[in-house]
């Protein structure tokens, strides 16, 4: 292990250390986005051994966004890898680290990436640049699936390049399985996203099946055998909800939630176009750049000087281009569908994070006259050389430190209650008046929003068998159905806005 590895390994751990922090401090270890509320549910019922459970008395009166009733089973609408990990976290108490113990390992795969692609030193500007932004904090410290797909995505593009990339390690048969198992599990993570990262890959494979030995042929297959294989998992998921393995689980919660242009496909009238594409794609970048790196509006800085770098970097030039295209290979792919997402950055494209950040280290490197390409060393600078050395060391400091100082915190800060989600909101369910109630049937009366009610659903469980079951009131006619299915639970009113009351029955209204 060399000096180089063993600071990648302190990065990693800041890397834990930070999205923990994050999740802990700015999150509160709670599900804030629908999605997340969706995943944690979903983890919940695989944590038991199930992918599906019965519907419940009058379903809509158990609101969890995005899990839907169907044919009378109740199922999360998304592909099971992200909740099945997260299940294991659940079995063993730490459903919080899961994440950030990803995180740490994404950074890891991000320095390799980078030592493989240009030198150690920009693998380790790479690695500090990611455990620095405050894009992949915001991430790390959540219960989405991002950081799990930035593992894959990372693992599969550094095994396909020790397989088939300048300087390959060797004729093995293990990268190639490793691609095909990173890139299989990423399809039934993020299925749109696996298509972006693999897209790149594809066009290199394509090229060594047409003109490489049968060797080498024979391993690009193995690679998209084993990655089909797996992905095909996501039919048979479908097939268990529904009984048909093309069912759009998404469409059974917006029907309109198809990848494509047309009618049908978005919320307008005329519906998804790629006019529309191109303009959300855009509104996307121009609100979430500073996420990236938290440098005003100086994030993209160096890549272009990066590109530089790839294309003076003879040895390893198609490494360079493959790793850098991933994340502007996810930007065209997702331009088919009609939804942006900004809330926590430009997060359709996390799983490609470690293009912008070698990238921008490469352009680093080359700009400062630090070593960037394998064959280089470190030399003692004079005159011109060591002003430009010791300024572009300024100028990287500068930055990061007016991100850690300034950016970072303010911009975690705005997401602390994010939806109104606090902590605070469980805590009269605590109280030993409270347990004192319990097993109680809780109708909650929202006062102004649904979350009101979403909040609390972290106290409860998908199996309807924690000391709080919380219900959202539809109305006396279908309150009374849930109040009936539930004979032996106290039946009490919340109102949040009186968070230590607890009603017997209505409360009169003024």
């Amino acid at each position: 292990m060399t000096r180089a590895d063993r600071i990648a390994i302190i990065l990693c751990l800041l890397g834990v250390l930070g999205a923990y922090l994050v999740h802990e401090r700015v999150f509160e270890r709670m599900a804030h986005l629908e999605d997340e509320m969706a995943y944690v549910w979903q983890a919940q019922v695989m944590a038991r051994g199930n992918l599906t459970l019965s519907s419940p008395p009058n379903p809509n009166s158990f609101l969890v966004p995005f899990v839907v009733d169907y044919d009378g089973l109740r199922f999360g609408k998304y592909p099971l890898a992200w909740p099945a990990l997260l299940a294991v976290g659940i079995n063993l108490g730490i459903r919080g680290l899961v994440n950030p113990l990803l995180a740490g390992v994404g950074v890891w795969l991000t320095y390799r990436l980078g030592k493989r692609t240009f030198s150690e030193l920009v693998g380790l500007l790479a690695a500090g640049l990611t455990v620095t932004s405050p894009f992949f904090l915001m991430n790390s410290g959540s219960l989405l699936s991002h950081p799990l797909g930035l593992v894959l995505s990372a693992g599969f593009a550094l095994a396909w390049l020790n397989a088939f990339g300048n300087a390959r390690s060797s004729r093995t048969w293990l990268y190639p399985i490793l691609a095909g198992v990173s890139l299989g599990i990423l399809a039934i993570t993020r299925p749109m996203t696996a298509i972006g990262v693999g897209l790149p890959f594809a066009i290199h494979g394509l090229y060594l099946l047409i003109s490489k030995d049968w060797g080498t042929r024979l391993q690009v297959l193995v690679v998209g055998g084993i990655a089909l294989s797996i992905g095909s998992l996501q039919f048979v998921w479908q097939f268990i909800a529904t009984g048909d393995p093309f069912f759009n689980l998404y469409t059974l919660w917006w029907e309109y939630d198809k990848i494509g242009f047309g009618p049908g496909h978005g919320v307008l009238p005329e519906g998804h176009s790629l006019r529309q594409a191109i303009t959300t794609t855009r509104q996307t970048l121009q609100r979430t750049h500073e996420d990236i790196f938290g440098w005003w509006k100086l994030s993209w800085v160096f890549l272009p000087f990066g590109l530089v770098a790839i294309f003076k970097n003879r040895v390893r030039r198609l490494d360079g281009l493959l790793v850098s295209s991933v994340f502007f290979s996810l930007l065209a792919v997702y331009l088919i569908y009609w939804i942006g997402a900004f809330l926590y950055g430009p997060r359709y494209y996390y799983e490609g994070f470690y293009s912008l950040t070698i990238l921008s280290a490469a352009g680093m490197a080359l700009l400062a006259g630090w070593p960037y390409r394998p064959e280089d060393r470190w030399v003692p600078k004079e005159g011109w050389e060591r002003v430009r050395s010791i300024g572009a060391g300024a100028l990287l400091i500068l930055l990061v430190g007016y991100n850690l100082i300034f950016y970072t915190p303010s911009r975690l800060g705005e997401m602390h209650g994010l939806y109104g989600v606090e902590r605070t909101h469980t805590e009269p369910f605590q109280t030993p008046l409270a347990q004192a109630l319990t097993p109680a049937l809780v109708i909650v009366h929202p006062q102004e929003e649904w979350i009101e009610y979403g909040t609390l659903i972290e106290l409860s469980s998908p199996y309807l068998d924690t000391p709080f079951i919380f219900v959202l009131t539809r109305g006396p006619a279908a309150d009374a159905i849930v109040i009936r299915a539930f004979p032996d639970r106290n039946v009490l009113h919340y109102y949040p806005d009186e968070p230590h009351n607890f009603y017997t029955a209505p409360r009169p209204e003024t």
